[in-house]
């Protein structure tokens, strides 16, 4: 992305050079909606392969996976909305509620799980679970996990995303240790002045 410019995004479009301007401030503004674009459809996929489960711990395995065949498929895309490229993300607030609308419905969706009584370990629980299939999305999507190694995709966020329930489904069972510290949901966070 360090090397688009609207002039040449302009030219890729076959419009005039000054066309975008019209309908962005800069280069940051132009790839912003692109990633605003992105997490809306990744929250999108999130939404839909967690209501297609049997039930709710299966819809929690399905948004990991979908999470991760999502950055399978759209490499550039994953890489623009997570990386470094939009240094003043909290310019774009439509970005940041979008990326909120994905987190969201992770913590939606370990709710419905219900691995733990009430709701302190929630964000902890959600947290981990992005944490994870985050982390092997970011492995594929940067070539550091070879399918002929691993499997593809969907095999191993199948595997992976499976282990995660188990392991929280018997820590459920046991009662975990509540930490004191606990990870807020997106409408809890600071101003958006105060973020980046």
């Amino acid at each position: 992305m360090a090397g688009l410019s609207l002039r040449a995004a302009a030219r890729r479009a076959k419009v005039s050079a000054m066309a975008p301007y019209r309908h962005f401030a800069d280069k940051e503004a132009l790839l912003a909606a692109v990633a605003e674009y992105g997490f809306r459809q990744l929250a999108a996929r999130l939404n839909a392969a967690a209501a297609a489960a049997t039930d709710p711990r299966a819809g929690l395995g399905a948004l990991g996976v979908a999470y991760v065949v999502f950055a399978r498929e759209e490499p550039s895309l994953f890489k623009l909305m997570f990386g470094p490229s939009i240094e003043k993300k909290s310019a774009h607030p439509a970005l940041d509620d979008a990326g909120c609308a994905c987190f969201d419905a992770l913590r939606q969706a370990v709710e419905a799980a219900s691995f733990f009584d009430g709701d302190r370990d929630l964000g902890d629980v959600s947290l981990a679970c992005w944490s994870l299939v985050h982390g092997l999305a970011s492995l594929m999507v940067d070539g550091r996990l070879a399918e002929e190694d691993a499997g593809s995709a969907e095999a191993v966020a199948t595997r992976l995303t499976r282990l995660t329930n188990d392991a929280f489904a018997a820590l459920g069972k046991v009662g975990p240790r509540r930490s004191q510290r606990r990870v807020r949901p997106c409408h809890e966070r600071r101003p958006r002045a105060n973020r980046d």
